[in-house]
């Protein structure tokens, strides 16, 4: 995924009146992350979001494009990217503090005392494979809490695409991996330290300033490791460690990397900016009255029309097959995942007909997103079972597109749709959609 040198500046630098709409404190500016410096007051947006959500990005404006090509007429270059693992550098809020790498390390140990890591290994209906855990363990970067009052408890960090630790939440789990209890961290340090009367450490006195603790996505720093995977957004990091544990890691670019908000209303727009250019399916939990589904949905929508390069689905299964009492209980996917095996949603090894399938969307990659919306199987692709006339037409349209043209071995259905004039031929084995313009 791109870097974005222009970003949306926190709630610590002054918002101004919106232009647009009037709301008094409302503008929140852009920063240029490489300088510190704010951008012009014309280019930010408007946080009123149900009255004006006005947004000018410097990107979209060609502001961004004219400073590049500025600094490459003064023969200006970058300075290279921290190639460390972890940072403590603030680029877009040098005000904010994180938690020291030393902190997280000692959180890496004693997995044989993890509560939620035995659970999975051990007692959970369908056991999962040692190497697999190890393998989930060392991506997600969990550890355990290994003295006090909630040892045993497994860790999950919050560490952002700059490999900036943000937060550490922690939680104890019962036998069945069901929560007993939430903690975070530098809570639990800071409540040892003052049991102990001893002075706070200074990053934790600077750390407990921020204005916000969990300001990125669980397993946000994957997204540079998986530039080009779809992501499967949840609430909880639980969740996002079963999808993973289910579906597998994201090996291909076209296995879903499993990522977490925090619970049901972190899902904003400051965090979702990590996810430009990406294909987005939400899962949110089932509530008793649809409010969780609902939310998500109208907050899809919203990004959708802010983010037009970036793709957001929400999926309505658990709001579907829920039961009454498990929407009370507030079910997540894991709930589910759960009584299933897990060898069941693993990937197999592709079908002749897959194969070709995935030959025709490296070249047409709207075919999958036609795949899913007309819930075709790459099987029924490939072997052109009878279709309606409506279908093809649209199949058309994704495939060869209006005013151009396509080879025939590159047109899904090529025999059904010459048979029913969708489209006809153009020249050099070249076809069009029947009443474009090919040339």
């Amino acid at each position: 995924m791109n870097e974005y040198r222009f970003t949306l500046a926190s709630n610590k630098v002054t918002k101004l009146n919106c232009p647009y709409c009037g709301a008094r404190k409302h503008w929140q500016r852009y920063i240029d992350t490489e300088t510190g410096e704010i951008l012009p007051p014309e280019y930010g947006r408007c946080d009123n979001e149900g009255k004006c959500g006005k947004w000018l990005s410097p990107y979209k404006s060609g502001y961004a494009k004219e400073v590049a090509q500025k600094e490459q007429n003064n023969k200006f270059s970058r300075r290279p990217q921290n190639r460390t693992k972890f940072t403590n550098i603030n680029k877009s809020n040098p005000t904010d503090v994180n938690i020291p790498v030393d902190i997280l390390k000692q959180t890496l140990q004693r997995y044989d005392k993890n509560a939620f890591i035995q659970n999975l290994l051990t007692r959970v209906a369908y056991p999962f494979d040692k190497t697999d855990i190890e393998k989930v363990v060392s991506l997600y970067y969990l550890g355990t809490v290994a003295n006090g009052t909630r040892a045993g408890a497994i860790t999950f960090p919050f560490i952002d695409k700059e490999s900036r630790i943000k937060a550490i939440q922690v939680k104890e789990f019962d036998a069945g991996n069901h929560t007993k209890a939430t903690d975070f961290l530098h809570s639990m340090i800071e409540k040892f330290y003052k049991q102990k009367n001893k002075p706070l450490p200074r990053w934790l006195k600077s750390y407990l300033n921020n204005e916000k603790k969990i300001s990125c996505l669980f397993g946000e720093h994957l997204l540079k490791k998986y530039p080009q995977n779809p992501v499967a957004l949840v609430e909880a990091p639980k969740t996002a460690i079963y999808g993973t544990l289910y579906f597998g890691l994201p090996e291909n670019k076209i296995d879903f990397l499993w990522l977490a908000v925090y619970n049901l209303s972190s899902l904003t727009f400051d965090k979702v900016t990590a996810l430009t250019g990406r294909r987005v399916v939400l899962f949110p939990d089932v509530s008793e009255s649809g409010h969780a589904y609902r939310e998500w949905k109208n907050k899809a929508a919203e990004f959708n029309e802010k983010f037009p390069e970036t793709t957001f689905i929400v999926s309505d299964f658990l709001e579907n097959h829920a039961s009454k009492a498990e929407g009370k209980k507030g079910y997540d996917l894991a709930d589910v995942l759960i009584t299933k095996d897990w060898r069941d949603f693993r990937h197999k090894e592709p079908t002749p007909g897959e194969k070709v399938f995935e030959q025709m969307a490296a070249s047409n990659p709207n075919l999958r997103e036609l795949r899913e919306r007309l819930d075709l199987t790459p099987g029924k692709v490939t072997r052109h079972e009878p279709m309606t006339r409506e279908q093809l037409h649209e199949i058309a349209v994704e495939a060869i597109g209006y005013n151009s043209n396509l080879l025939a071995d590159k047109i899904p259905h090529f025999q059904e749709m010459v048979t029913k004039g969708i489209i006809k031929y153009a020249t050099h084995d070249r076809w069009y959609i029947n009443g474009s313009n090919p040339f």
